[in-house]
């Protein structure tokens, strides 16, 4: 069964999906554990938003994740203000994260197009909240896979949360393909049995739920050395079963490479074109293999 997720900006569609290649979402555009950006942020200076926004687009990135929360900051406006600047430099559709309710419906006024709104979890009062704005705006949304008991160690549990999210969603005329799950991906470092744990939760999701997902990547390496390594090797797996997105850094090549690399296995990448586009070498200019197409044309 495909499921399809459709998100966009004002000029550009794109489609999540079992289908369809990874969707990288840049992870950059964010406050959180960066004192620098937060105090520009803070004080109306967007100048490393800016240069993240285009690093990452250039990058490659698919969508960008766009995040203002800073501690004693009007977050509702700043998070409109950097969504109407980041939509002024690129047409890549957003993903519009807090986790605060008049932030998410400030950030849902100022887009321009179909956002995916980060997130909504099972607490009940919280899905009350969300799942309204979800419908107003005609958006879809990340659902965490954690209610009011807290976050699961067994990945049954929290597939049961997540489907009590799309069954919630599906009161409000919110359709399943609507609702991207993040199934909570454990650091590795701290739980061995993290990695094969959420492998069996995504493929529960694809299976049976019939849902896309997405995740923060680097939860799996959080406190480990070589942490690239960790999680180009998480991302592959993941794709294999059953990941559709991830938010994530864009300019780590190894990460990226691993997705690009997954596609092509997968037979999301038709005849390769991405991955040979990005990595075919160029033929030099004044090389014999250079001159042996000219030749061989001039025959033609």
């Amino acid at each position: 069964m495909t499921t399809h997720t459709i998100v966009s900006s004002k000029t550009r569609e794109h489609i999540i999906g079992f289908d369809k290649p990874f969707t990288i979402i840049g992870e950059r555009i964010n406050p959180t554990g960066r004192k620098k950006l937060a105090a520009e942020m803070k004080a109306g200076n967007f100048d490393t938003v800016k240069s993240d926004t285009l690093a990452q687009v250039a990058a490659g990135a698919h969508m960008l994740d766009i995040n203002a929360g800073i501690p004693l900051a009007d977050e509702p406006a700043i998070l409109a203000e950097t969504i109407r600047l980041v939509q002024s430099l690129t047409d890549l559709p957003l993903c519009i994260d807090s986790s605060i309710i008049a932030a998410l419906e400030s950030g849902l006024q100022a887009y321009q197009g179909r956002a995916l709104l980060n997130s909504v979890t099972g607490e009940l009062e919280q899905l009350e909240q969300v799942m309204p704005l979800v419908k107003k705006y005609d958006c879809a949304v990340i659902a965490i896979s954690n209610d009011e008991t807290g976050i699961s160690q067994d990945p049954d549990v929290r597939y049961e949360v997540a489907k009590k999210i799309v069954e919630h969603a599906a009161d409000y005329g919110i359709k399943p393909c609507d609702i991207v799950v993040d199934p909570l991906v454990m650091p590795i470092g701290a739980l061995g049995d993290a990695g094969k744990s959420v492998m069996h939760l995504i493929r529960r999701l694809r299976e049976e739920l019939h849902v896309n997902t997405s995740c923060g990547a680097s939860n799996i390496s959080f406190g480990l050395p070589n942490r690239h390594s960790i999680n180009a090797a998480f991302l592959t797996m993941a794709c294999g079963a059953g990941m559709t997105s991830a938010i994530m850094n864009p300019l780590h090549d190894q990460e990226k490479e691993a997705i690009m690399a997954a596609n092509v296995v997968a037979g999301n990448d038709k005849d390769c074109m991405r991955w040979i586009k990005a990595y075919r070498e160029p033929v030099a200019a004044n090389s014999s293999e250079s001159g042996k197409r000219i030749r061989r044309r001039n025959r033609d």
